[in-house]
C-alpha cells in the first residue's frame, strides 16, 4: 500500500548504504552493462550486416515459419541486450535509491533483492519495447530499410524521423517524463510501494516514464543503422546526460534542435 507522501518524504534521504551492499549492487549493475556491450560488440563482429543475421537463421530443413521465428528471435534478443546496455546506466541512480529506501524503511527486506526487483521491473518494460522494435524491423526490412546496415534508405524518410525525434524533445510529454526520470526523490515520494513486489512495480513504472522519455530516440537507430555501435553509444550517452547531468532538460532540447537541423539537411541533401 502507498504511504503518505509527507511520511515518505521525511525518510526519502536515508543514510548511504553500507559499503559492502553498495559495492554488490553497483558491481552487479556494472557487470550486466559490461556484458551487454561485450555481447553487442561480439555480435557485430560475428554478424557485420543484418543480411548476415538472417543468413544465420537460414538452416537446411527449416520451413519458412521456423526461419522467420528464428530471425525474429535473434533480432529480439539483440534489441533486448542493446536496451540493457543503453538504458541501465541511466537507471542506476534510481536502482541504488530503491535499495537505500528499502534499507531504511524495511529492515527485514534485503536491499540487494529490492534493487534487483526494481531493475527487473524496469528491464521488463524495455524488453516489451524491444519486441515491438524487432517486429518493426522485420516488417520494414523489405523496401524501407537497407538489407546491409538496416538503415532507412530513403533520405526524406530518414530526415522525417530525425525531425520527429528532435521536435519530440521539446514536447510537454517528453519534459514530464524526463522530470520523473531526473528526480529519484520525487519519484519515490509519489510511487513508493513496499516489499519486493512493490519494488518490481516501481521499477516498471519508472521504466514506463523512461520509455515515454526516450522511445523516439530509439527510432534514430533505424536512421544510423541498427548495429552501428558508435551511434548506439552516442544515443546512450545522450540519454545518460539528459537524466543525470545538470540542466539535463536543456541538453535534451539542444539535442532536439540539432536533430531537426540534421533532418532538414538529410532531406535537402538526399
Amino acid at each position: 500500500m502507498s504511504e503518505a507522501p509527507d511520511e515518505l518524504r521525511a525518510s526519502v534521504e536515508p543514510k548511504a548504504l553500507p559499503r559492502p551492499e553498495r559495492l554488490v549492487i553497483l558491481g552487479a549493475l556494472a557487470l550486466i552493462i559490461a556484458l551487454a556491450w561485450i555481447y553487442l560488440a561480439t555480435f557485430e563482429m560475428a554478424t557485420p550486416t543484418m543480411s548476415g543475421m538472417f543468413d544465420m537463421a537460414d538452416m537446411p530443413g527449416m520451413d519458412g515459419m521456423a526461419m522467420a521465428s528464428m530471425s525474429f528471435g535473434l533480432l529480439a534478443a539483440m534489441w533486448i541486450v542493446m536496451m540493457i546496455g543503453m538504458m541501465l546506466p541511466s537507471a542506476s541512480p534510481m536502482i541504488v535509491m530503491a535499495a537505500r529506501l528499502t534499507k531504511a524503511r524495511e529492515p527485514g527486506n534485503k536491499s540487494a533483492f529490492s534493487a534487483g526487483a526494481f531493475a527487473l521491473g524496469y528491464l521488463l518494460v524495455w524488453s516489451g519495447f524491444s519486441l515491438i522494435a524487432a517486429a518493426a524491423q522485420v516488417a520494414l526490412q523489405e523496401g524501407v530499410l537497407s538489407g546491409e546496415a538496416m538503415a532507412i534508405r530513403s533520405g526524406p524518410i530518414a530526415g522525417g524521423v530525425l525531425i520527429a525525434a528532435g521536435l519530440y524533445q521539446w514536447t510537454p510529454l517528453k519534459q514530464f517524463c524526463l522530470t520523473k526520470c531526473r528526480s529519484p526523490v520525487g519519484f519515490f515520494v509519489s510511487q513508493w510501494r513496499a516489499g519486493r513486489r512493490g519494488a518490481l512495480l516501481m521499477g516498471a513504472r519508472h521504466g514506463a516514464f523512461c520509455l515515454g522519455c526516450c522511445w523516439l530516440l530509439m527510432a534514430l537507430l533505424f536512421v544510423a543503422g541498427v548495429m552501428a555501435l558508435p551511434w548506439v553509444a552516442a544515443l546512450a550517452a545522450l540519454v545518460l546526460l539528459e537524466k543525470i547531468a545538470p540542466k539535463g532538460e536543456w541538453i535534451a532540447r539542444v539535442g532536439g534542435a540539432l536533430m531537426v537541423g540534421a533532418g532538414l539537411y538529410v532531406i535537402v541533401a538526399g
